[in-house]
C-alpha cells in the first residue's frame, strides 16, 4: 500500500471528511446503559457510548461522560452506579432514554420501562435489561490532552459488586453471548449493531 493509498489526517486540524471516521473505527462499542440517583431521590438513566470493562478482579466496568451530565452529577454525589445491558427488544427504549432532558427527568419512565431494586446500591435496575451489574464509584478522572489541557470528558470507573442474569441467558451455565440479542453502538449518527451467531468466529490464544 502507498501512500496514495492511504487517507491521513491530524485529529487537531480536522478530518475533513463527512463524519468523524474516529467513533466508526472503534466500534462496534460496547453500549453503557447507566442508571444513578441523586443526593435529591432523582433517577437517572442514560446510554453512554465510550463504555467497556477494564479489570477482572475485582470486576471493574467505565464510562465516559463528554460534558457534565446528569449521570456524572450523580455518581459524585452518591458514588454509586447499576449497569444495564442492552439487547435487542429494549434497544428503542435505550435510545429514547438519551433523550436530553433536565435534571430530576427520570428517564426510566421517560422511555416507558420499569424499575426493579437494586441489593446493594440505592440506583434501581431496568426490569426489561436481562443483564445487571450494581456497582460502586472507584475513580473519577478528568481527561486531558499530551499537553495536559484539561477537556470536559470525565471517565468514571466503577467496581461491581453484585450481578443479576436472567437465567434464560445461561446456557449449561455458559453466557450464551451470540445468542443474547446485544447491541453495539457502531459508527455514524445512528447505526447500531447486534451481535449474532453468524457473527463468531473462535481461536486459540497461542
Amino acid at each position: 500500500m502507498t501512500t496514495d493509498d492511504v487517507y491521513y489526517y491530524e485529529p487537531a486540524k480536522g478530518h475533513g471528511l463527512p463524519h468523524d471516521p474516529f467513533n466508526a473505527i472503534i466500534g462496534p462499542r460496547p453500549i453503557g446503559w447507566v442508571s444513578t440517583k441523586g443526593k435529591d431521590g432523582s433517577v437517572n438513566l442514560a446510554p453512554y457510548s465510550f463504555f467497556n470493562a477494564f479489570n477482572y478482579i475485582p470486576p471493574i466496568i467505565g464510562f465516559s461522560s463528554n460534558g457534565a451530565k446528569d449521570s456524572l452529577r450523580n455518581v459524585r454525589e452518591t458514588g454509586e452506579l447499576v449497569w444495564n445491558l442492552v439487547t435487542r427488544p429494549v434497544a428503542e427504549q435505550m435510545n429514547q432514554s438519551s433523550a436530553a432532558v433536565a435534571y430530576g427527568t427520570n428517564e426510566i419512565e421517560l422511555s416507558g420501562l420499569t424499575t426493579l431494586p437494586s441489593r446493594h446500591v440505592a440506583p434501581p435496575r431496568v426490569a426489561e435489561s436481562p443483564v445487571h451489574f450494581e456497582c460502586k464509584v472507584t475513580e473519577i478522572v478528568q481527561l486531558k490532552s499530551h499537553t495536559g489541557v484539561l477537556v470536559s470528558t470525565w471517565l468514571v470507573l466503577a467496581e461491581v459488586i453484585a450481578v443479576h442474569i436472567a437465567k434464560h441467558m445461561l446456557k449449561d451455565g455458559i453466557f450464551d453471548t451470540f445468542n443474547a440479542g446485544i447491541v453495539l453502538r457502531a459508527g455514524g449518527l445512528s447505526a447500531y449493531a447486534e451481535i449474532k451467531p453468524d457473527s463468531r468466529f473462535d481461536m486459540v490464544r497461542p
